[in-house]
């Protein structure tokens, strides 16, 4: 005789199936949430992030050629270094995550700032990198001229179109980038003598502009207009500043194309300041710094001033010269003040100064950083 299968009195069996799914919703709760929380730290949030990148002795080799190389002049070698610094900066469209922000935050060799403080909205990486290369070929020049200006040897410079304005009669006719040679058959020498030849014509005058531009010279025919401060002095409407220079020999300087910006440009002037000079500027030790420079050998400042000491001192540094405008900053830096010493420069006549007196005494008196 089978007998019929038992149940469960009323009120055993429910709450148990309760329990179990009371159990698995609150398992599945927190797989939400894992999964929520997993997801979120790998949102991109808006900021961006500047780490120590490679050094450079510029008075080294790259690809098998000095990265300093003169013609047609005498060159004194050096065993020392003159170390160019570098950052590396997350890319543009690139915004890190939580994971990696929280762990930049917590690396003292890092910084952290706004990714609007640091890219335009429009930036892209081939933008950043076409921009890089252009202040890089506007640095080299900057430092030649600054250098030969130090060592006392003349070269003459050229006057270009910095800017066009678009309402102008020059649009469609002149370009940024052209080196202005003559107006109304006048030797362009500097800045001045442009707005000199045009702005003493009767507004109206039809007047003749020679420019050199990508190697070939062309002619334009322009229609002077009233100045925008003075409606009754001729204009052509552009922008202009030094371009080119003409040196009286050729220094070419090879370094990767990873590489860019304007901050290489004060330790490119020292490097070729001291591969022109006999004897050796470093007396065989490692100097580092950076700046901008301009050709009357001002240094300005520059970005990632704490990621490039953390770099320097890894290469061995015992001097780092930093641009006046970086010094409060610099002292926030991660480094060891007893390893590597800070020095203020404002110009390179300052930092030449600075290597001679810290190379023959170390513990020279120097302009010190201050905050």
């Amino acid at each position: 005789m089978t007998s019929a299968p038992e149940h469960p009195p009323a009120g055993e069996g429910a709450p148990a199936r309760t329990d179990r799914r009371r159990t698995w919703a609150s398992l599945l709760a927190l797989l939400l949430v894992l999964v929520t929380g997993f997801l979120a730290l790998r949102e991109p949030v808006p900021y961006a992030t500047f780490s120590p990148g490679p050094t450079v002795n510029v008075l080294s080799e790259f690809d098998g050629k000095p990265i300093i190389e003169v013609e047609d002049r005498r060159t004194y070698s050096d065993e020392g270094g003159l170390r160019l610094v570098t950052v590396i900066p997350s890319a543009p469209g690139e915004k890190v995550n939580l994971v990696q922000l929280v762990r930049s935050w917590m690396d003292p060799d890092v910084s952290v700032l706004p990714y609007d403080a640091v890219y335009g909205s429009e930036e892209t990486s081939k933008t950043v990198r076409q921009q890089s290369a252009a202040q890089m070929t506007s640095s080299q020049e900057n430092a030649v001229a600054a250098a030969l200006t130090a060592l006392g040897i003349d070269f003459d410079e050229g006057v270009g179109v910095a800017s066009v304005d678009p309402e102008g009669p020059a649009q469609g006719r002149l370009e940024a980038g052209d080196q202005l040679l003559r107006v109304q058959g006048r030797r362009i020498t500097d800045v001045e003598s442009v707005t000199r030849a045009v702005r003493a014509l009767p507004v109206g005058t039809r007047v003749r502009i020679e420019v050199r531009r990508d190697g070939r010279t062309v002619t334009e025919g322009l229609r002077t207009v009233g100045a925008t401060d003075d409606p009754q002095a001729s204009a052509v409407r552009i922008g202009v500043a030094v371009c080119c220079y003409d040196f009286p020999f050729d220094v070419d300087l090879n370094i990767s194309q990873n590489i860019g910006g304007p901050s290489g440009g004060m330790m490119f002037a020292l490097g070729i300041y001291d591969v022109l000079t006999p004897g050796s500027l470093t007396g065989g030790k490692v100097i580092a710094g950076t700046g901008e420079i301009d050709p009357e050998g001002r240094v300005g400042e520059i970005g990632g001033i704490q990621q490039k000491l953390v770099g320097a001192q890894d290469d061995g540094a015992r001097l780092f010269l930093v641009p006046a405008g970086n010094c409060a900053e610099a002292l926030g830096g991660n480094y060891d003040p007893d390893r590597m010493r800070l020095v203020k420069v404002e110009t390179l006549k300052d930092a030449l100064a600075d290597v001679k007196a810290w190379v023959e005494d170390p513990a020279a008196d120097l302009p010190r950083c201050t905050r």
